[in-house]
């Protein structure tokens, strides 16, 4: 009993610990943190929303950032599924030596590869587009998408697939109708991980997007200067927060089972 008592009130420590700051961030959204006419410093007022919405640049950068998630966990999966199964079900020379080396590439940081990528992506027209963002976070997002895959797929036992197959599916239809749903907590936690990385990433954000196309994170840090609004930086941070809780929210009995199976 005791044990379980200490467990509770460390858990609750944590909690207060990590939603503190959280819900000061939610409480100064609602705050006018600049003197103003119609609006004194320190009221409760949904001002600080209303100048986001009438912000076009906010505006934008809130749907650029929702674009470009979007399109990279949609062909990141597309890329790491049939790789996966191919690491998983198929043995060939340098196998595990290629599949190491995704792993590594991975652990790169990105403000390595900024330039090259500036460079390459300048000759085919992707600066400023959120497309550019996307195929560019797939690059490190595809690697460990492969890993937490073939690690579902592996546990999956071969005559799965070899009774689909003798049922007359090709192999495209036995990936979506049966694989699919079969490692339906593997994807999910695979697309949570590529998400949270894409959603809060800034180093390549901020690099392929200098005019046009600015996600949330840049964005935000562009509200900071000589005379910055608090008040409208806690907003849009607030707002910034709602996609990822609306992932977890869908994905979140995917997670948990996600995460069993995978320890």
């Amino acid at each position: 009993m005791k044990r379980r008592a200490l467990g509770i009130i460390a858990f609750v420590l944590l909690a207060v610990f990590i939603l503190l700051p959280l819900l000061q961030v939610v409480q100064l959204s609602f705050t006018s943190t600049l003197p103003r006419e119609d609006v004194p410093k320190g009221t409760l007022t949904w001002l600080n929303y209303i100048n986001v919405f009438r912000t076009e640049r906010l505006v934008d950068s809130l749907i650029n950032s929702t674009i470009y998630v979007t399109l990279n966990v949609c062909l990141t999966l597309a890329v790491a599924l049939p790789a996966a199964y191919g690491f998983a079900r198929y043995r060939f020379t340098g196998d595990r030596a290629a599949f190491f080396a995704l792993l590594a590439f991975r652990v790169t940081p990105p403000v390595v590869l900024s330039l090259p990528v500036f460079l390459l992506f300048a000759q085919v027209d992707l600066i400023n587009t959120p497309v550019g963002v996307a195929l560019v976070h797939c690059v490190f997002n595809v690697p460990i998408a492969i890993w937490i895959l073939e690690s579902f797929i592996v546990s999956v036992p071969r005559e799965f697939d070899e009774t689909a197959f003798l049922d007359g599916h090709s192999t495209p239809s036995f990936l979506l109708r049966h694989l699919v749903p079969a490692i339906a907590p593997g994807i999910g936690a695979a697309a949570f991980f590529c998400f949270m990385f894409s959603w809060v990433e800034v180093v390549f954000a901020r690099t392929l997007t200098i005019t046009d196309g600015k996600p949330i994170t840049t964005a935000i840090s562009s509200l900071f200067g000589f005379r910055t609004d608090i008040g409208l930086v806690m907003a849009m941070t607030t707002l910034s927060l709602i996609p990822g809780l609306v992932m977890i929210w869908f994905v979140r009995h995917h997670i948990s089972r996600g995460f069993m199976i995978r320890v």
